[in-house]
């Protein structure tokens, strides 16, 4: 296997939003290369790590990376929106805090086989998972024109979504449409050439857009995060980082509403709604990357970290 080269994104912002006790017990749900779970172990003295990740790649290079700790950390194959299973399982019923980093890494990007890049010539395929059969060459052959418009313009943001979904049918008519390179150019080409680099790479959005619904990035991502606050103890905390408007906008309205308490009509002399609020939010607004940082990982400029702890 390659080396599984990744940035950790927000790394101190987020180990300091955790607020690490050497005595409690963590989940890292997007273990990646491992960057965000080494600072966490560092930080743990009697303390566990449960690290999760569905790539089985990560799992492997982060045992090895991570081998010093092997005595605190307990490395888990699996969708992190599995949560309850998990913890459930490992007979953990209370956490301390939880960080879910919900970018690709550069590892899977970089290595052209997963066909992630738009970049490199190589098989569709973007899974995450490698033993899940669904992969990006079926959504770009199997999906009708109206379905695969729908993935790009919710998913990747991206205006001509009608023009780059018509053309793919059209040349998957022809034959399928099975590699990056054959996708890449037919987004080029959908897109006006007034507008085709004004934003960087034309197949950016659509490549993001396939990935996202590959991997089901966005379902039941909202459970994950009541789940996952379900299993924290007081004053236990959770960061997630996202990437992406749609993403975000869960992530963010699921923690305001965990935040909010009674919603009756002030009109009343007492709260007839039961509501009452779970969690805090550590910081009003998402934290963004510094600028040094965007400029030493460029991947990190769409970053948003938000932070929420358990009453």
């Amino acid at each position: 296997m390659e080396t599984f080269n990744h940035t950790p994104v927000l790394l101190s912002e987020c180990i300091e939003g955790l607020n690490v006790r050497p005595d409690g017990i963590y989940v890292d749900c997007t273990l990646g290369g491992g960057g965000h779970s080494g600072e966490i172990l560092k930080r743990l003295g009697s303390g566990k790590l449960i690290a999760i990740d569905k790539d089985a790649d990560a799992i492997e290079f982060a045992s090895e990376r991570l081998k010093a700790y092997k005595n605190k950390v307990t490395f888990v194959h699996d969708d992190f929106k599995n949560i309850k299973n998990i913890l459930d399982g490992l007979n953990i019923s209370g956490i301390d805090g939880v960080l879910a980093d919900l970018g690709v890494s550069s590892y899977q990007i970089d290595n052209a086989e997963r066909g992630f890049s738009y970049m490199q010539d190589a098989p569709l395929d973007m899974r995450m998972d490698r033993s899940n059969g669904f992969s990006a060459y079926d959504v770009v052959n199997s999906y009708d024109e109206k379905k695969l418009a729908d993935v790009i313009f919710a998913y990747g943001d991206e205006r001509f979504a009608k023009n780059i979904a018509k053309n793919i049918v059209k040349e998957r008519a022809k034959s399928p449409v099975s590699t990056t390179g054959q996708l890449a150019k037919i987004i080029e080409y959908s897109v006006p050439a007034s507008n085709r680099w004004k934003f960087g790479n034309p197949a950016k959005r659509t490549f993001q857009a396939i990935r996202i619904e590959v991997n089901g990035e966005l379902k039941n991502l909202d459970t994950a995060i009541r789940t996952s606050v379900d299993y924290l103890n007081p004053k236990g905390r959770m960061c997630v980082i996202t990437f992406h408007s749609e993403e975000d906008r869960i992530v963010k309205q699921t923690m305001k509403d965990l935040a909010t308490g009674c919603i009756c009509d002030k009109s009343l002399p007492v709260c007839v709604c039961g509501r009452r609020e779970v969690v805090k939010f550590v910081r009003n607004k998402a934290i963004l990357p510094s600028e040094e940082e965007q400029t030493n990982n460029p991947r990190s400029k769409s970053a948003k970290l938000r932070i929420i702890e358990k009453l």
